[in-house]
């Protein structure tokens, strides 16, 4: 089975159901992503999700997608390719929704090098059988968005059953027990978690979590709800040094070098379906030069298979309805 050069990344020979990328995370370079879960299948509808609003709003565990087929198509990447930053368990739902996310992290741990990057809301890891199964990953991302359940029906409108006590309560518990780096992702929008005050409530929940970082983040790309506004990045430092340890704020995405990468119009489509890329990330990820990428976004602009959407300083790029169905992975 083939090991990664470490920082180094190639595109997939080919499409897969469950995997996806390498794309771009701001926080982890480049990340092969494994989806576990039906397009938008959460325990939250979060308002500034950059995927829109959630259609299957659920607590229920189960196997969403076949474990062996997740599993074959992982064995199938490593033998062909096996080069990422890290691998991801992420995607267009909550990970943590699969009853088995943790013998796939499993599977990562025995068989490749990779670090193992576990994404999830948090929202499950009060239960002991999630934070045993999450426990097997290198690094985990929960987030915390509120400050008290009305401003968690606000920011994250859960499914019925979902409090921001058990949330607290269950990353605090976790972060306990995690011999990995745990990272807490606190979501800030301007208007509605933005002013000194709300901020330090979020953060005397953060310091009872006690995470390895805290990280601000806010809507750098176009969120399910248009009065999800970003804070500006000044106010965003601002807010830092209410955390204690101080928080950092999650700086641009930025690739180095990598081998030259075979990016085409279906490899392309296949990442914008999973995440919002600006044209000089999607050049990041395949390693291109920006007059060629806008090539490629022309077209497809031009044929309905991608949208743009202006952004702060930047224009985010998607795959269209159409293009879902157009031999990209379901």
């Amino acid at each position: 089975m083939a090991r990664n050069a470490p920082g180094v990344v190639t595109a997939m020979a080919k499409t897969y159901n469950h995997l996806f990328g390498p794309v771009p995370s701001r926080r982890f370079g480049r990340s092969l992503g494994v989806d576990l879960t039906p397009f938008k299948t959460c325990s939250l509808d979060c308002t500034f999700c950059q995927l829109g609003q959630t259609t299957q709003k659920t607590t229920a565990r189960d196997e969403y997608v076949p474990t062996q087929t997740v599993l074959a198509e992982l064995k199938d990447w490593l033998e062909a390719d096996g080069q990422a930053d890290v691998v991801t368990l992420a995607g267009s739902g909550e990970p943590t929704l699969h009853s088995n996310f943790g013998e796939i992290i499993t599977f990562l741990r025995e068989n490749c090098s990779i670090p193992v990057l576990l994404l999830t809301n948090g929202t499950f890891l009060h239960l002991p059988e999630v934070r045993k199964a999450a426990s097997a990953a290198h690094m985990v991302k929960a987030s915390l968005c509120a400050w008290n359940e009305d401003s968690f029906c606000c920011v994250n409108r859960p499914c019925a059953g979902v409090t921001l006590e058990n949330l607290v309560r269950g990353e605090a518990a976790f972060s306990q027990e995690f011999a990995g780096t745990f990272y807490l992702e606190v979501f800030l929008l301007w208007g509605i978690s933005s002013t000194p005050h709300d901020v330090k409530r979020i953060a005397a929940l953060a310091a009872e979590i006690a995470p390895d970082h805290t990280q601000l983040n806010t809507a750098v790309r176009p969120p399910a709800e248009d009065f999800a506004v970003a804070l500006p990045q000044k106010r965003m430092q601002d807010l830092v040094a209410l955390f204690s340890p101080e928080a950092e704020v999650i700086a641009e995405f930025s690739a180095g070098e990598a081998p030259d990468i075979q990016a085409n119009e279906t490899t392309i489509i296949a990442m914008l379906k999973r995440r919002p890329c600006t044209a000089k990330q999607i050049a990041a990820v395949f390693n291109m030069h920006l007059n060629e990428v806008s090539k490629y976004i022309g077209k497809l602009t031009r044929t309905g298979r991608i949208n743009g959407v202006q952004e702060g300083n930047g224009t985010y790029y998607s795959a269209s309805d159409g293009a879902l169905t157009e031999g990209t992975p379901e």
